[in-house]
């Protein structure tokens, strides 16, 4: 499915916050030649921006990993495929939907036969739609619990035997704080599921641990992504200005995160200097959750 997106910033500053159009990350040399399966590998939105997905296939490759995507739309997939392969990574992207069982499995083969392996999972897909319990159909209840839940579950289903297998492996899910409280939009099945997709990690990490398999969630806030056009018409009525603004004035940090606060803090869950951290979230938010606001 569409990946939760986040996007690249424009070399704009606001405070203490600074974001590049190259940004600066740590590198991880235990992750070269590493074999990661990422799903939501494509945005929809901005392609000029980068979303969650693309952003932590980037830092991934750049680290010397070898990257297997998948997306939806395949067009989106190769959109980040080509950015990627320009800059020198190694990058293979297929089509599917990642609430099909038959379609994950297919892509999770495809990859062990292109990779010979999976060592890290990165569970990125996400979509939000609005509504309350009363207004909200049944359909898009299930619907919601399928991109956002099912997805993980699934790719975890295919992904951990062979992680077992192999003698272990890294698995980083990507929930929100929506998960966590109230962020001043109803969509309670969003909110529902992320925090579900929390439990999940929680609860597989602690089973998995004595199989050395370490899996973490990272818990993104309100970031700037090539999405949040999107979520102006569904939110605001299509006010998208009036949207950011919203926005930015909830942050305490005074400004939205972007793809690559949340895609470096899953690069650190999947490489060895984590290599004691499981079963646990690292919330990157600016600090929305620990205010009053």
């Amino acid at each position: 499915m569409v990946g939760s997106t986040n996007g690249i910033a424009n070399g704009n500053s606001n405070g203490n916050h600074v974001t590049l159009d190259e940004p600066s990350f740590a590198t991880y040399p235990d992750l070269n030649g590493k074999v990661v399966f990422l799903t939501g590998i494509g945005q929809t939105g901005d392609q000029h921006m980068w979303g969650n997905g693309a952003a932590t296939a980037r830092i991934l490759a750049k680290q010397g990993a070898k990257i297997f995507g998948c997306d939806l739309y395949l067009e989106a997939a190769e959109h980040t495929r080509k950015r990627i392969a320009a800059e020198g990574g190694d990058i293979t992207v297929v089509s599917a939907d990642v609430t099909s069982d038959e379609s994950v499995k297919k892509a999770i083969d495809a990859c062990v036969e292109k990779y010979g392996r999976i060592d890290i999972l990165v569970n990125n897909v996400g979509r939000s739609e609005p509504g309350g319990p009363a207004e909200m159909t049944e359909k898009v209840w299930d619907a919601q619990t399928n991109v956002n839940l099912k997805s993980v579950y699934l790719c975890c289903h295919h992904v951990l035997p062979l992680m077992e297998a192999q003698g272990g492996g890294a698995v980083v899910n990507v929930a929100s704080i929506a998960g966590l409280r109230y962020i001043g939009k109803p969509q309670v099945a969003y909110a529902a599921t992320k925090a579900a997709v929390i439990q999940f990690t929680k609860a597989t990490a602690v089973i998995y641990a004595p199989k050395n398999i370490r899996m973490n969630v990272v818990v993104p806030g309100l970031m700037h992504t090539p999405l949040v056009g999107m979520l102006a018409d569904k939110y605001a009525a299509g006010d998208l200005q009036g949207f950011i603004a919203k926005r930015n004035k909830a942050v305490p940090m005074g400004k939205m995160g972007d793809s690559f606060d949340v895609a470096m803090t899953a690069v650190f869950l999947a490489s060895q200097q984590a290599r004691y951290i499981t079963g646990q979230k690292i919330v990157v938010d600016g600090g929305i959750t620990s205010s009053t606001g």
